[in-house]
């Protein structure tokens, strides 16, 4: 409140700020007080915390990041620098062969000292409560670092640290982890490009690198499997196809897009393999089909800037309207240095009635398909019917237990078969015999 004061002179606004801070929360219809903090989840709870963090962001780029940076870059190494000289020369003279003799000479050197004390660099980067520093110098200067920090949130913010995630990693040879990333510094002595000057020279030795964790890809794996089997999920089989297919694309979409900077985008395919696999899964479970015939069914391609991409393609026909589409992958998992989000409008279907009541209003028998009036067969429980098996049950105790639902409509000669317990395939043989 305080440092709200400080610009703004409105006291009804801020009475109404301090009200909220202070009004408490309810969990499981139980009243708890604030004793600090803004409320977790509140509408302005995000503007609060980048308000109360502006004074830390203020002295990390107006104090620690001026004295902590030094020179603009590091200084040439000194071997690597002579043998460069020595290339130029024989390159006037027109000797290949001694040039590509000290080209590979110099590839064993780094072309600038990696140890130069006289070189810092220092940079910050928040979001809300979780920030990373990146510092190029040694680690005592590191660890003064850190203490700094932490002296300045107890001090003027009254926070602490967390000692578990507050960490220091070296990032040759370990990676920090920040807003589901892992950043560490990218080694190749192989990865090259062809300079107009001095040839081909390494371009990824000491270049920051931002990859998708393991443990994240097996995480997301996990939503869709159990145990070490690709399941399919029950909770959508009384969605539509054209719903189930645009659900699971979302949240594939979700993840391409959010992880389109990392060096390893390509890791995705097999978050896409389960998810594919477990759509497939619902698909068939929903429609009491087999997987295979799911994909022969679905399978299609999709243009991308990089070319065409399997997917899985759902097409709706509409009359006097373009189809709906839905699909599922298709998209390149090739890393975008500047990847832009769109925001994709996607275009539902709207169920106004159950699908027992368009059944109804439709005049169809689930059991044998005839068109005509049709009568509602009712049971008690679900639990009554038959739990010998599926393969010994009747079909419309399947469509039942499969629908979950407790009433079916159907032609009145089939429901005179239930009643009267008469098989269906006997009376198409009697039908034939007469």
């Amino acid at each position: 409140m305080h440092i709200l004061r400080e610009k703004i002179h409105d006291n009804r606004f801020l009475r109404l700020i301090e009200g909220a801070l202070k009004a408490g929360y309810c969990e499981e219809w139980t009243y708890h007080p604030s004793l600090s903090g803004s409320p977790q989840g509140g509408i302005v709870s995000p503007i609060l915390s980048n308000i109360y963090m502006d004074r830390f962001d203020r002295f990390v780029q107006e104090t620690l990041i001026p004295e902590h940076t030094r020179n603009q870059g590091r200084k040439r190494h000194a071997e690597y620098n002579r043998l460069a000289a020595r290339v130029h020369q024989y390159r006037t003279k027109g000797d290949r062969e001694r040039v590509k003799e000290l080209r590979r000479e110099m590839q064993q050197y780094p072309s600038v000292n990696p140890n130069d004390e006289h070189y810092r660099k220092l940079r910050y980067c928040r979001y809300a409560d979780d920030f990373l520093l990146g510092f190029a110098g040694p680690k005592t200067e590191a660890e003064e670092i850190k203490d700094r920090i932490a002296t300045f949130l107890g001090t003027e913010l009254k926070l602490t640290l967390s000692a578990e995630k507050t960490l220091i990693t070296h990032a040759s040879t370990g990676k920090a982890r920040f807003l589901g990333y892992a950043i560490g510094i990218m080694t190749s002595p192989t990865k090259m490009k062809t300079d107009s000057y001095i040839g081909r020279k390494r371009t990824v030795n000491g270049t920051v690198g931002m990859y998708i964790p393991e443990d994240v890809i097996q995480t997301k794996r996990k939503r869709y499997m159990r145990g070490e089997k690709v399941i399919h999920r029950p909770e959508l089989l009384n969605d539509s196809e054209y719903d189930i297919i645009t659900r699971y694309q979302g949240e594939y979409r979700g993840l391409v897009n959010y992880y389109g900077l990392a060096h390893n985008l390509a890791r995705l395919s097999h978050v896409r393999w389960t998810m594919e696999t477990s759509l497939l899964k619902t698909l068939a479970s929903k429609k009491q089909t087999s997987v295979k015939k799911e994909k022969k069914r679905l399978k299609s391609t999709n243009e991308t800037p990089a070319g065409p991409r399997a997917c899985l393609k759902l097409t709706i026909p509409r009359k006097g309207k373009s189809p709906l589409i839905a699909i599922f992958g298709g998209l390149t998992l090739k890393r975008r240095k500047n990847p832009v989000m769109k925001d994709q409008v996607l275009t539902p279907i709207i169920h106004r009635r159950s699908e027992l009541i368009e059944r109804l209003l439709s005049n169809t028998c689930v059991i044998c398909g005839a068109k005509g009036k049709v009568q509602m067969h009712h049971i008690r429980k679900l639990r009554d019917l038959n739990k010998q098996g599926k393969r010994e049950m009747p079909l419309w105790m399947k469509i039942m237990l499969t629908r979950k639902r407790k009433s079916i409509p159907l032609c009145k000669t089939c429901h005179d078969d239930i009643h009267h317990n008469r098989p269906r395939l006997q009376r198409h043989r009697n039908r034939r015999a007469g």
